[in-house]
């Protein structure tokens, strides 16, 4: 168990040491890091992260509110 866990650490060091050699200097010359597909995907993501916190949000402020509201 104790290999596995070293391996699991050691793989996060090195995904780790590849991003700031990668992506660090990328963006300090002014580079994007996706390609235009995948700023889309992450736009997505997060408007559809803001309506679920917000519907989070009123569902914590109104829970005696029914889900067929």
């Amino acid at each position: 168990m104790l290999v596995l866990v070293l391996a699991m650490f050691l793989s996060m060091v090195l995904a780790i040491a590849v991003m700031g050699v990668v992506a660090i200097p990328a963006r300090r010359q002014g580079r994007d890091l996706l390609t235009p597909k995948g700023e889309e995907v992450v736009s997505r993501v997060r408007e559809k992260a803001g309506s679920a916190a917000d519907a989070a949000r009123v569902r914590v402020a109104d829970p005696t509110s029914s889900k067929d509201d």
